[in-house]
């Protein structure tokens, strides 16, 4: 379904194959729904997602987290998308795709992004000498897939090594599912405790995330709360919005950029601690849990004064489910628009750039 014409049964035999599918939960929902004021769904590509927020109809609050890959496309969802009570959204890249693929603007929906647990005083010296890490280092946090672009971090940083200027190592945290290569400055720590890797965040210079998929880039908000800078892939809509939004990272769309951009936050501390100083600020401005929470508490006293506007689409019938008719979900993330969702003022600051 996601590369040829396919039917909506095929999409919803997805959703359950992509699991956990629990057929009770939802019907739990259909009955108790009524019991509350809202009901939260998140992940709008899976089960308990997509038909909890149709069972539960009037009192749905979707936090789609979607990201920019082909599930974005199936036919199925843009129905959700218009017929629920509201929308949180991850980020405004995420709003402006699911607004181009769903039309439900007429849906009230704010930015929120979802909140972390930054300790106030992590211990650099703590993390170097329990795992013995010498010098300058970059780190990379998350699950090590191509998904994530570490194929390509590997690539890049090798290059990046074979330049006697630079000094940094790479610092790999996160379970470990492409191989690693094997050179004395990459170093795989695996799986570390949530202190360990904020420890590891606060000593490194910089933090890497080279991911081409993000609805919101946890990680990054957490370096930046920590006064870090951050170098992302710019071919990720999220992480490029979010670096310029900032003004707390930079990004690379090609080698020669990734050798670049790592070399002047490197070389240049004055440029590494004015990007640190903006995340944190920006941190503090859009992600601290109390602007999470009025964000949150503001939605739910408009939706209590507001009489609920639209109904669920029901789903087709038998024969209709079964139809071989609909595009290629690819062919439908194809059409959509790409780039950074900036105001006016962005815009202006990027091209004057």
């Amino acid at each position: 379904m996601f590369h040829q014409v396919h039917s909506i049964a095929d999409e919803l035999e997805w959703i359950v194959a992509e699991g956990p599918a629990s057929l009770e939960l939802v019907d739990w929902v259909a009955a108790h729904a009524g019991d509350f004021d809202f009901c939260l769904f998140f992940s709008y590509r899976y089960y308990h997602a997509y038909h909890g927020a149709r069972a539960a109809a009037a009192r749905a609050i979707l936090v789609p987290t979607a990201e920019r890959d082909a599930a974005i496309g199936l036919s199925i969802f843009p129905p959700l998308f218009r017929s629920v009570r509201a929308v949180m959204y991850n980020s405004p890249e995420e709003r402006a795709m699911i607004h181009a693929v769903s039309n439900n603007q007429a849906v009230p929906g704010v930015v929120v992004g979802i909140g972390s647990e930054v300790p106030h005083n992590p211990q650099p010296g703590r993390f170097r000498q329990k795992y013995n890490v010498r010098g300058p280092f970059a780190v990379y946090v998350g699950r090590i897939d191509q998904n994530k672009g570490c194929k390509e971090l590997f690539d890049f940083f090798q290059g990046y090594l074979r330049d006697p200027a630079g000094k940094l190592t790479l610092v790999l945290i996160g379970k470990e599912l492409l191989p690693i290569p094997e050179h004395p400055r990459i170093r795989h720590l695996g799986f570390i405790d949530d202190a360990d890797k904020f420890d590891a965040m606060a000593a490194a210079d910089l933090l890497i995330m080279p991911s081409y998929f993000e609805s919101l880039s946890m990680v990054a908000l957490e370096a930046w709360a920590l006064g870090k800078p951050v170098l992302a892939n710019g071919k990720c809509d999220v992480l490029k919005g979010q670096c310029i939004r900032s003004n707390a990272g930079l990004y690379y769309e090609s080698r020669s950029e990734f050798y670049e951009t790592l070399h002047a936050i490197e070389q240049n501390r004055w440029l590494a601690g004015a990007l640190g100083r903006n995340g944190r600020q920006f941190f503090r401005e859009n992600y601290d849990w109390p602007v999470l929470e009025r964000k949150y508490l503001d939605m739910f006293a408009r939706l209590q004064k507001e009489t609920p506007s639209t109904a669920v689409d029901p789903l087709p019938g038998w024969f209709d489910r079964r139809r071989q008719d609909l595009p290629a979900a690819e062919d439908v993330l194809a059409k959509l628009p790409k780039g950074p969702a900036l105001s006016s003022s962005h815009e202006k600051f990027r091209k004057q750039a």
